[in-house]
C-alpha cells in the first residue's frame, strides 16, 4: 500500500487519473475540472503520473505543437480504484456526488 500511496497518496492525483478516465486529455480541460487544481500541482501530477507509467504524452488531433495526455494499460487498471472510492464516498460522506459513472470512457 506504501508503494501505490507514493504515486497517488495525495489530493489531487486520483482526481486527474478520473478525469483521464473520463476523456479528458488537455492541460486546459483538467484546469476546468471542477476541483480547480492550480496548475503548478497539474503540472506536477501529470509528470508523476507519465514518469510512473500511469499516463503518457500524445500528440494532439488537431495537429498543435502541444501534446495531451491518455492512461496507459497500467493507469487504466485503476478503473476499479476509482469506483470503489466513489461508491465508498457516495454511501458514507453525505453530499458526495457522481462524476464517473460506471462504463464511463
Amino acid at each position: 500500500m506504501s508503494c501505490s500511496l507514493d504515486i497517488l497518496g495525495d489530493r489531487w492525483t486520483l482526481l486527474v487519473v478520473r478525469d483521464l478516465m473520463l476523456g479528458r486529455s488537455r492541460f486546459k480541460d483538467f484546469v476546468a475540472s471542477p476541483e480547480g487544481i492550480p496548475t503548478n500541482i497539474l503540472s506536477d501530477r501529470l509528470e508523476r503520473l507519465v514518469t510512473n507509467g500511469i499516463a503518457e504524452q500524445v500528440p494532439l488531433a488537431d495537429g498543435a505543437k502541444r501534446f495531451g495526455y491518455r492512461l496507459t494499460d497500467k493507469g487504466r487498471a485503476l478503473r476499479p480504484v476509482l469506483e470503489s472510492v466513489r461508491d465508498w464516498g457516495l454511501a458514507w460522506e453525505p453530499g458526495t456526488r457522481v462524476l464517473m459513472k460506471p462504463g464511463d470512457a
